[in-house]
């Protein structure tokens, strides 16, 4: 074997060892999803308002945000086998107790405990991925990566909507249970412990992350309930971000020992895909996130249906990613990236002509191309950030990646959010002005003489206005996405291919283009 096609990691039975890495991954991902569908049922059983409901969700987006970036301390401090096993643990307990809370506040306390738990466990698999296999298969390696992360947000809604369905919402938690006992029975049993480093921790530069953090995602989560900016509370969250983030940046570029190595950044290539991993964040994840509503509010879907329709993004990520692996060492992997967003626009693009009257098979056929193109940009990215560091940062390298795709699908999400609400009331003003006796079989003013149904006559005129006015602003988010995505086609050769390694050294060095 070449001294330089060696695993960092030496294991046995690395199939069964990967199964058990993948499984805690897949049922972190799947999580997030999954109980999206089981919110209203939440709320009656715990007789929770819509809006405290929502902390449901901005609790374990809080505590998850906050503990992802000192993965890579922690990691080196206690090692990664201890705090892989810790976290499925805390996972698997928090999921126990969240399927048996009896009141709001007790399911928003274990959901910021199950955060916790779940914020390390991307990284984690992410990196022992990379170490217990040799250069040479990395890419297939990322391949297997990437299916966990993206089938989640496909296969979520499905297992969400038949297990609250056929069963309860608690079962949504559950189902974590008996994967969480397999997956630390096989971490105990087959994962060997990393050396352990020293390193000091940078408080205050974790505690300026935190603030700013914290104050981000209430901001983009409270933004549309408080009217964003037009709420002192949006002021005040905004601010506590900007400072908290400037802060800690200019702290990170002059402490001597920052949370982040300062030369993770240096790094082009991972500078660029961390970059790259915020416009996946931000422009696919959010298009995943606006699609079930519109398929459940607009044409009437079923939830389990709807689960159904979206699963062929993840036949399309899939295909993709079983092929890039194996091709990643072959193609460049920059055409590769660009080809991927190629296809992401292409889909977002057919999805701006969607019309109310239309079936089924377009939602199949642009998901399927979209996911096609997600799995083309995710294992070559995987590979271009982390071909030109070092093992010993990859830790703390994986938690900077997920911790901005994080980011850019919060303020994806809420973009869009915002801007539907907004362009739906526009719509809608513009459409209610050309609703005129002109162009009605009957003046509107003269519907009052047949009482209940004249009004029920303007009832169904005003909801006609209403779904318009709310798939045009579906339409116009599809096109800020689709020019989001095209930005990224020629960005993609701004990364840099990295060489093949030689022996004895740690990371591939540069090609200079």
């Amino acid at each position: 074997m070449h001294p330089g096609n060696q695993a960092h990691l030496q294991v046995q039975h690395k199939g069964l060892l990967t199964m058990s890495i993948m499984a805690a991954m897949v049922m972190q991902v799947l999580d997030t999803t999954i109980v999206n569908v089981a919110l209203p049922h939440m709320s009656a059983s715990l007789s929770a308002s819509p809006e405290t409901i929502s902390w449901v969700l901005t609790s374990y987006i809080l505590a998850s945000a906050v503990a992802i970036p000192i993965t890579g301390w922690l990691a080196d401090r206690i090692g990664a086998k201890r705090l892989f096993v810790l976290s499925v643990g805390t996972f698997t307990l928090a999921s126990i107790l969240c399927g048996v809370a009896q009141n709001i506040t007790e399911m928003v306390l274990f959901r910021a405990i199950q955060g916790v738990g779940g914020a390390f466990l991307g990284p984690l698999a992410q990196t022992l991925m990379l170490d217990i296999n040799k250069p040479s298969e990395q890419g297939k390696a990322m391949s297997v990566y990437g299916m966990g992360v993206m089938i989640g947000p496909i296969m979520g809604p499905i297992a969400g909507g038949y297990l609250t369905e056929w069963f309860d919402w608690r079962w949504c938690f559950f189902v974590n249970v008996p994967v969480g006992i397999v997956c630390v029975a096989g971490l105990l049993a087959l994962l060997p412990e990393k050396e352990l480093k020293r390193r000091d921790f940078d408080l205050f530069g974790f505690s300026m992350l935190a603030l700013g953090l914290c104050g981000l995602q209430l901001m983009l989560d409270r933004g549309q309930h408080a009217d964003w900016f037009s709420s002192t509370e949006i002021w005040v969250e905004g601010a506590v971000a900007l400072c908290g983030l400037w802060v800690f940046m200019v702290h990170t570029a002059t402490a001597r020992k920052p949370l982040f190595a300062p030369e993770l950044f240096r790094d082009r290539n991972f500078a660029s895909a961390a970059v790259f991993m915020f416009i996946i964040g931000m422009v696919m994840f959010a298009a995943m996130a606006l699609l079930p509503s519109l398929l459940e509010g607009l044409f009437g879907y079923p939830v389990v249906e709807t689960g159904e329709i979206l699963a062929s993004r993840g036949v399309g990520v899939l295909l993709t990613m079983a092929i890039s692996g194996r091709i990643v060492g072959k193609v460049d992997p920059r055409l590769m990236v660009a080809s991927g967003f190629a296809l992401s626009t292409l889909s977002l693009w057919m999805m701006m002509g969607w019309s109310l009257e239309q079936g089924w098979m377009p939602f199949v056929i642009t998901g399927l191309i979209q996911g096609l193109g997600i799995g083309l940009v995710f294992v070559p990215l995987q590979v271009l950030a982390f071909g030109t560091l070092p093992p010993t940062s990859r830790t703390e390298g994986a938690a900077v990646l997920n911790l901005t795709r994080n980011i850019g699908s919060s303020i994806g999400i809420a973009v869009v959010v915002a801007l539907m609400a907004r362009n739906s009331q526009v719509s809608h003003a513009d459409i209610a002005q050309n609703v005129t006796p002109a162009n009605l079989p009957l003046d509107p003013s003269q519907l009052s003489r047949f009482g209940a149904y004249g009004d029920a006559i303007l009832d169904i005129v005003d909801g006609m206005v209403n779904r318009q006015a709310a798939m045009i602003a579906y339409l116009d988010d599809f096109y800020l996405m689709t020019i989001a995505c095209a930005l990224a086609i020629p960005a993609a050769f701004l990364l840099r291919k990295p060489k093949p390694r030689k022996p004895g050294e740690e990371a591939a060095p540069m090609i200079s283009e």
